[in-house]
């Protein structure tokens, strides 16, 4: 559906639109074809437009927002409009606030926000219609004595290479988000203590500070250091051992499976063997029962 502002005609009317009149075009065609389905001095034609903001402070149900409106008036001629958050929270524009950002408004929602949710609300604007159409009654007349239309502003560019005008704000850009930061889970010590103990937390909190016990100097004795040595020395062959272990059994394992694979491939060889005798002993009985059902017949 398209509407457009011209002369009156009944309904039912046919209407061509086409781009370019000149008869000299390589890739000329029809824009469009339809009919008139009614007249009317005033259409009411509205295109979706949604405004976004962003929560600047948040206590309880109530939150200030700021980035929607520009200024204290926007925000008095949508007072009372519904808003809602990218999760689904609905909520209400109370009234504009003294300080802050103008533009900056207090709302209120059925649950509480985070910061890091978006506030955006629907709207709907209002387009007019150009007023304007030029009847031309000599059109069929020759192109010299007759009518020309004015050149649009592609044809100009084309006729004298003029390069398009690229506006940096409409390039689109590179997303920068910045990381959210999520707040540890704390639980209190009566609900942890009335979990379960699968589902209660087992990992304890790293100290920021270390305590008295871990900052002291400890100083051994002779006996103590002798003591000390002969169980690193205990540990380091055990160690050692494990990982002597652990080298041969790895080696075992890429033996055993090299051998595998080699039982397997004769396996499969074997298999394929007994197939093709298989299939080759039913061909011949088959055709040894064609060629006497063929001597009956």
């Amino acid at each position: 559906f398209a509407t457009f502002y011209g002369p009156q005609v009944p309904p039912n009317t046919g209407i061509l639109a086409i781009q370019k009149m000149s008869g000299n075009i390589a890739g000329f065609r029809i824009a469009a074809t339809g009919v008139a389905l009614e007249l009317n001095a005033s259409f009411q034609i509205v295109k979706k437009l949604k405004l976004v903001g962003t929560p600047s402070k948040i206590y309880k149900n109530t939150s200030f927002i700021s980035g929607m409106f520009n200024s204290d008036l926007e925000v008095k001629r949508f007072e009372g409009a519904s808003i809602k958050t990218v999760s689904g929270i609905r909520g209400q524009i109370k009234k504009a606030l003294r300080e802050g950002h103008p533009g900056s408004f207090r709302a209120t929602f059925e649950d509480k926000i985070l910061r890091s949710d978006i506030v955006f609300c629907r709207t709907w604007m209002p387009v007019d219609i150009k007023k304007y159409y030029n009847p031309v009654t000599n059109h069929l007349a020759s192109s010299i004595k007759g009518w020309r239309g004015m050149k649009t502003k592609a044809q100009l560019q084309i006729e004298t290479k003029t390069p398009i005008e690229v506006n940096a704000d409409s390039i689109y850009k590179p997303i920068e988000r910045p990381e959210r930061q999520f707040k540890k889970l704390r639980i209190p010590k009566r609900l942890e203590e009335a979990l379960p103990y699968a589902t209660k937390p087992k990992e304890e909190a790293k100290r920021k500070r270390k305590g008295y016990v871990a900052k002291r100097a400890v100083v051994m004795e002779a006996s103590e250091k002798k003591k000390h040595s002969f169980i690193q020395a205990l540990n380091s062959i055990r160690n050692e051992k494990i990982a002597q272990r652990k080298t041969k059994n790895t080696e075992k394992i890429a033996e055993k499976a090299k051998q595998n694979a080699k039982k397997q491939k004769a396996i499969d060889a074997a298999r394929k063997l007994n197939k093709k005798r298989q299939y080759r002993s039913e061909g011949k009985a088959e055709a040894a029962r064609e060629r006497k059902r063929l001597k009956g017949s």
